[in-house]
């Protein structure tokens, strides 16, 4: 898993939501803005239009826009997503991004990255927007948790777009002084343009044109230029790559005037160089997996002033405006649970006319309801109404219409959450990313035996590019490079890199053993054999498939424990060769346990020579190892009640962390999780006092550490309770009132560059637990709100499920280990609707967005699956509603 950026808002400025600019709100003419010299260039019978009426300019929210388009300006800041730079949406999506210089045609994740030297300007005469950047990064410069290693250059710029007439732009590159000489050829101005709305259409170069291709074509060619300082990671994590002589895509095209998608004039974009040098058509993804098509000019020997320069006509629809979106449950909604559609419309277009359910039957569609939506307000880019169609219990297939716009088929049914909702979680994902076991299915293999060779214990101090700090190795008896026997048994693979974190291993151990203990869970639809190492899924073998997924959880955590005497930080692979490879889990390493050999090197593919074991990291993290605690205690009371002796000694661990760290830790969250869960497993009112005398410490962090004791509320002193009860009902009082005012989505939610769908799913489980404890103080809706979310209520024109398979709509194409395949793992959850800044929701379909697309363990999946049952356990047709 890719790191999230630490906040939303960097250094290059924020402008708030919810001002729109004259042209949002339809005051500006709408026209087809097409090239005017695209007849001679090809014989395609394009015709032009009238002049346009309506001009780029400045809007309110701190970009350029005109009906249909917007540019924005450095005002994202995550060039690793694919999210920074000059930006252009046309109608409404995403077409190009990180408009900025980079050091070499087809830059990749790890890839040297600009820093801000300034704050962003804007004149608001012109419309002008600026940026000055600068590298090196020095908070990046092999330090921080991805590290990034820079040449030896200092380069300082400023890019500038302004408004050039109708829907044009212009976008100039100012150079602080010169490249140095063996920067020419390699530094340039880039433009990425998204793939997945390219596939099929054409590009006209001058005089030459040509298909985007589903996939990378040859011929490729070695990049020229002088010959630069590559650094090395020092820290043995392979070398950066290397731009001397770098085998590259050949470029498509090169000339002076480019159009992209000429056929079509939704996504016809022109460029055309208007400085020195010129335009190249570049595919990225002949470098990297995850690239994109590049429009690059490379910087000239000796340019300062207009060192770039481009003119850039974006052609935009006449009279097109963004069409309703009706938000509803891909899977449907219980009889007498609340039902809201949320209504997505372009900013301040009036809500009128009536919304109207139909139900669907064998004849056609039968109207049962049919009345006016309530608006809720405006929110990010567009205006909201709210559509609630609670009194309708009957049970059937139904469809919502407003306007011309039609929502998926959902149902109405007392089983709606007890098929086909949690159970390919359960079924799919969690069985394909277990770790250390071969995993089939019927005639598939999803994936061979893997990683037998785990693991070397990681050198001293190391800063591992995924953010991997090594402690001191003197706290067990291993010395860096020494095998750690007993870490290959159990664990799941991280779902896009193949590591393991013991934290998220531990989450997902811990949400099952909850599971089982909340709701019953008690399925059985997979063969696991520990002793064989193999997975058979659909294949019951008489075990309930959620406690053996929790051994599994528990062999790789306690096998730690028992090996180290303490608790593993993570083990992953060592080289970046393998850290992103895609694939077979069985072709990372060779399975074979080799001891670390001193002066080893790195072959030309940054792989270490003669080994490949992952290697292990350890810690001394107090707060870190009371949350594995709470983890143990849950998980071992359930192995305990199912007569595995894995359950005595979960408890004793879990004893045991509490002990070592609890003075130790500031964390009251973890704290009281540990005593709370080690309460229950024991019976030890030593732990009932000792969360007594947190009264105070607990109270202050009502939040995070208050729904932890809902299941031993009862036990606690009755002043405690009384002051607790009351602390959480003010607590809850303002969770209303902010998912009444944050969004119409009636959950806490502010938009993020990271899909909120997982930090969604864990708000409804805290609130699903304050809801059992509290349940006078706490409404049902605050988590099947968002159940609802993570299930298609979300903001943006995609309102596929986050769950992949789950659904009318769901990512049938996603971020997992699978990627490279454009498929998907059943039961997955993707971290979902991200945040393009300032604006604009997204998400696409495209298999390398982790911020949009990434499965993850450690409550991604395991979260949605908690927060289905619930729902099944409140609404569904046999439970009854004790809760």
């Amino acid at each position: 898993m890719i790191a999230k950026p630490a906040t939303a808002v960097g250094q290059l400025g924020f402008i708030p939501f919810g001002k729109a600019s004259e042209c949002e709100k339809g005051e500006c003419a709408l026209q087809v803005k097409t090239v005017s010299a695209l007849l001679a260039l090809s014989p395609l019978l394009i015709a032009q239009s009238e002049p346009a009426e309506s001009e780029l300019e400045l809007a309110a929210q701190g970009y350029l826009s005109a009906p249909g388009l917007e540019v924005i300006v450095f005002d994202d800041i995550y060039p690793d997503g694919h999210q920074t730079g000059v930006t252009i949406i046309q109608h409404g999506q995403r077409v190009a991004a990180n408009g900025d210089v980079r050091l070499e045609p087809e830059p990749g994740q790890w890839s040297p990255m600009p820093v801000s030297a300034g704050e962003r300007t804007i004149d608001a005469e012109t419309g002008a927007i600026s940026q000055t950047l600068r590298y090196p990064d020095p908070a990046k410069n092999g330090r921080g948790f991805n590290p990034i290693f820079y040449p030896d250059l200092d380069l300082e710029y400023t890019v500038t777009v302004r408004p050039a007439g109708g829907n044009s732009f212009r976008v100039i590159v100012d150079l602080a002084k010169p490249l140095p000489p063996e920067w020419v050829g390699k530094a340039g101005f880039n433009m990425e343009l998204f793939p997945g709305h390219l596939f099929g259409k054409a590009w006209l170069m001058d005089e030459k044109s040509g298909l985007f291709h589903p996939q990378p074509n040859g011929p490729v060619t070695a990049l020229a230029g002088g010959i630069v300082p590559v650094p090395r990671n020092e820290q043995e994590n392979g070398p950066v790559q290397d731009l001397n002589g770098q085998v590259l895509a050949a470029p498509m095209a090169t000339g002076q005037s480019l159009t992209i998608a000429p056929e079509t004039e939704k996504q016809r974009i022109r460029f055309e160089n208007q400085g020195l040098g010129e335009l190249e058509l570049i595919d990225g993804r002949s470098a990297h997996n995850n690239g994109w098509f590049i429009v690059r000019t490379a910087i000239p020997a000796g340019a300062t002033t207009s060192a770039v320069e481009w003119l850039v006509t974006p052609d935009t629809i006449d009279d097109w405006s963004y069409a309703p979106v009706i938000q509803v449950s891909q899977i449907g909604y219980a009889p007498n649970q609340p039902k809201r559609a949320v209504i997505e419309m372009a900013r301040s277009e009036a809500v009128e006319g009536a919304a109207r359910l139909y139900r669907l039957t064998g004849e056609g569609r039968e109207e049962v309801l049919s009345a006016a939506p309530q608006k809720w307000g405006d929110f990010l880019r567009y205006t909201y109404a709210i559509f609630d169609f609670s009194a309708v219990d009957a049970p059937g297939l139904y469809q919502l219409a407003y306007g011309d716009t039609l929502s998926h088929p959902f149902r109405i049914d007392a089983q709606v959450y007890s098929r086909h909702a949690w159970q390919p979680t359960l079924e799919y994902f969690l069985p394909v990313q277990m770790c250390h076991m071969r995993v089939n299915e019927k005639y598939r293999v999803w994936h061979g035996l893997g990683h037998m060779d785990d693991a070397l214990m990681a050198p001293v101090s190391l800063n591992h590019f995924d953010g991997y700090v090594q402690g001191d190795t003197t706290l067990t008896k291993y010395a860096s490079g020494d095998i750690v026997a007993g870490l290959d048994r159990g664990g799941w693979h991280d779902a896009g890199d193949y590591d393991l974190r013991v934290e998220s291993q531990i989450g997902t151990t811990y949400m099952l053993a909850k599971m089982v203990e909340e709701f019953g869970l008690d399925y059985d639809a997979t063969t696991i054999d520990q002793d064989r190492r193999v997975v058979e899924i659909r294949d019951p073998d008489g075990v309930n498939d959620a406690v053996q997924q929790i051994e599994h959880g528990l062999l790789t955590v306690l096998g730690g424990y028992r090996a180290l005497g303490r608790l593993y930080r993570g083990i992953i692979t060592p080289s970046l060769r393998a850290y992103v490879m895609l694939g077979d889990a069985a072709n990372h390493t060779d399975n074979v346990s080799k001891r670390r050999v001193e002066g080893i090197g790195f072959d030309s593919n940054g792989n270490p020579i003669e080994w490949d074991d992952r290697w292990v990291f350890t810690e001394d993290n107090p707060n870190r190892e009371l949350y594995v605690a709470g983890g143990l205690a849950a998980a071992g009371r359930v192995m305990r009640a199912h007569g595995s002796p894995l359950g005595e000694e979960a408890i004793a661990a879990a004893r045991a962390l509490t002990e070592r760290a609890f003075e130790r830790s500031n964390d009251i969250g973890n704290k009281t999780f540990a005593l709370a869960e080690l309460a229950q497993a024991t019976g030890d009112k030593g732990y009932i006092r000792q969360l007594a005398a947190m009264e105070h410490a607990i109270i202050g962090d009502i939040e995070n550490s208050a729904w932890r004791l809902a299941s031993i509320e009862p036990q606690l002193p009755a002043g405690f309770r009384r002051r607790l009860a009351a602390a959480v009902a003010a607590h809850q009082k303002k969770m209303n009132r902010s998912a009444q005012t944050d969004s119409p989505y009636g959950v806490p939610y502010e938009p993020a560059i990271w899909g909120a769908g997982w930090t969604i799913q864990s708000l409804g489980v805290r609130q699903w637990f304050f809801h059992k404890g509290w349940p006078e103080a706490t409404s049902r809706d605050s988590f099947l709100n968002a159940l609802n979310f993570v299930l298609g209520v979300h903001p943006g024109e995609n309102t596929e499920s986050f769950v992949s398979g789950v659904g009318a709509d769901s990512p049938l194409v996603a971020y997992g280990v699978n990627r490279a395949d454009w498929s998907y793992i059943p039961g997955g959850v993707i971290s979902g609707t991200n945040l393009v800044r300032p604006d604009l929701p997204e998400l696409k379909e495209w298999p390398f967005f982790w911020q949009q697309g990434e499965y993850v363990i450690g409550g991604g999946a395991t979260n949605y699956m908690f927060l289905a049952l619930a729902a099944d356990a409140l609404y569904g047709e046999t439970k009854e509603n004790e809760h």
